[in-house]
This record gives C-alpha cells, sequence and structure tokens, in this order.
C-alpha cells in the first residue's frame, strides 16, 4: 500500500475536559487517525509561544505527529476549548476566541506541502477569521492534485451561509452530521424531504464526487452520483463523542483514496469513529496496535 500525504488543516487547540486537557482540534484529530491508519498524516495549523503551545507540541511528538507545518505566534494564545459531556456521552463545546488558529499565513513551506498532498481536510470552524480563512483557500487553490474534503463543523455562530457555499463548491467530498444537514439546507433555501434528496441536492448543486451524512450511533449515508450506501454504524459503550466524527472522516479518507466501494468505505468510516467514542479523547493511544483495537468492534 502507497502513503499518501494527507492534510489536516485548520484548527489545533486543547480540549479542556472534566478529566483533564487533551490534544485535539479536527483538523489534528483527523491527522492523527490518518497516521495510525498508515498514511502520512499532516497537521497545518498554528499554536502560541506560550506553555500550551509547547505542551502541544511536546505532544504531537510524543504521538508521531510531525510538527513541521505548525506555525508559531508571539501575539496569540494556543486555543482552547471547555469541553462538557453529558450523560450519554455527547460533548458541547465552549472555544475560546480569538486565538493562533485564527491568524493562519500562507508561506513556502505550506506552498510545497499543497502542492504534494493527496487530500487535504478542512473545516468551517478554522476559517471563523478573515486571515485564517483566506490562507486556506490560498492553501485549497494551490493544491491542485490533491482530493478536497470539507467536514462541516458548525460550532457556536462561526459560520455562515457565505463560507459554507465557498467550502462546498472548493470541495470534492462534503461530510455534515444529521443535525447540521437541515441547518444548510436551510442556510441554502434548499427543499428536500429526506437524508438523502438533501444530499443529491447538494452533491448536484456543487458538483461534489461524495456526500457523507453521518448519524451518530446510528450509523451513515453515502450518496454518490452513480450510487448511494448506508451503514447502521457499531454500537459501542461511549466513553465521549469527542473526536469521533473526525476519525470517522480520516476512515472515509483513507478508504476513498484506495478506491474502496461505498460499502467498504461506509462501513471502515464507522468502525474507526466508534472505536475512538470507545476511548477518551479525540486522539487516543490503542492498546494493541490500530488493527487489533478496530477488530475489536463488531456488530452486535
Amino acid at each position: 500500500m502507497n502513503r499518501r500525504t494527507i492534510v489536516g488543516l485548520g484548527e489545533v487547540l486543547w480540549d479542556l475536559l472534566p478529566g483533564g486537557a487533551s490534544l485535539g482540534g479536527a483538523p489534528a484529530n483527523f491527522a492523527y487517525i490518518t497516521r495510525l491508519l498508515g498514511d502520512d498524516g499532516i497537521v497545518a495549523s498554528k499554536v502560541g509561544r506560550d506553555s500550551l503551545g509547547e505542551r502541544a507540541l511536546q505532544r504531537m511528538n510524543e504521538l508521531v505527529l510531525s510538527t513541521e507545518h505548525v506555525q508559531m505566534d508571539s501575539e496569540h494564545p494556543t486555543g482552547t476549548v471547555k469541553v462538557e459531556i453529558d450523560a450519554r456521552g455527547l460533548a458541547r463545546f465552549e472555544i475560546a476566541d480569538p486565538v493562533a488558529w485564527d491568524f493562519l499565513e500562507w508561506s513556502p513551506a505550506w506552498q510545497q506541502l499543497a502542492r504534494r498532498a493527496d487530500a487535504i481536510c478542512f473545516g468551517s470552524l478554522a476559517q471563523r477569521s478573515a486571515q485564517s480563512r483566506g490562507t486556506i483557500r490560498t492553501f485549497l487553490k494551490a493544491a491542485t492534485g490533491a482530493v478536497k474534503v470539507f467536514d462541516v463543523n458548525l460550532r457556536q455562530a462561526f459560520y455562515s451561509h457565505e463560507i459554507l457555499s465557498e467550502s462546498i463548491g472548493l470541495a470534492d467530498i462534503v461530510k455534515v452530521n444529521d443535525e447540521e444537514l437541515p441547518t444548510i439546507m436551510a442556510l441554502h433555501s434548499f427543499v428536500a424531504k429526506d437524508e438523502c434528496s438533501s444530499a443529491e441536492r447538494l452533491l448536484e448543486t456543487y458538483d461534489l464526487d461524495l456526500v457523507c451524512v453521518t448519524r451518530g450511533a446510528h450509523g451513515s449515508l453515502l450518496v454518490k452520483r452513480n450510487g448511494v450506501a448506508e451503514d447502521p454504524g457499531f454500537q459501542v459503550s461511549v466513553v465521549d463523542t469527542v473526536g469521533s466524527g473526525d476519525a470517522f472522516t480520516a476512515g472515509l479518507v483513507h478508504e476513498y483514496l484506495q478506491g474502496a466501494s461505498l460499502e467498504a468505505m461506509n462501513e471502515s468510516a464507522n468502525r474507526v469513529g466508534a472505536w475512538v467514542a470507545s476511548q477518551p479523547g479525540g486522539m487516543p493511544v490503542p492498546r494493541h496496535g490500530i488493527v487489533e483495537s478496530l477488530n475489536e468492534i463488531t456488530r452486535n
């Protein structure tokens, strides 16, 4: 299997969980799981020149994640998110603003990374500031050979119709959860009777290759022009859902680049997402290796 260069572009931050701080941020979580799956997962982000920034770089090194493309900011602090976990293991977020990843900079190093990337995953949260939004757009446009994956993250009020529509327009693949999909449809003034028709409307409007709708513990829906696949998901004992959606995206992209069928992509992505949901935080370390850990996730 050829190792692919897959970039998580956007925020890296500390999730302040009830049990303590855990390194996270959707692009960073995505890149970490990508590395576990055997590809070169690279984080392109920014941290502050502060103690939390130093800890972030140290933790990335411990997780064997490259820090080469993590920029440093002397004026703004490292990002943090206060995370509350409810009785079902579902997370609620309070995101600090502004922080270092609001000031991503286009650089020669990032230009080289964009040119050699096989896939790039980006979201809406890191585009809440004009500077980072511009840098992300420049990065995507420079990555002429990469599959662009827009992983929607509707957090607090950090999104708009403009950001969402422009981001979808830059993407080949869009991943959205079942709670976010109605919001996206409403912002576009689209009418659709169900998730499948909603996904098809996005697919056709933006000339996408794939739309994925995740359903939490109830699996996911994949829609392409030539097919539809649904997967019921895997039932696990949930510790917390932090990073499980990012892991799902990593599994999906890994299989997509291998040319897998819709069914295989769906099954693999759900398995990876379920494994992360069964562990604390978004970057769990597998006890027995990733293959063995994923094999322990079975259908009931």
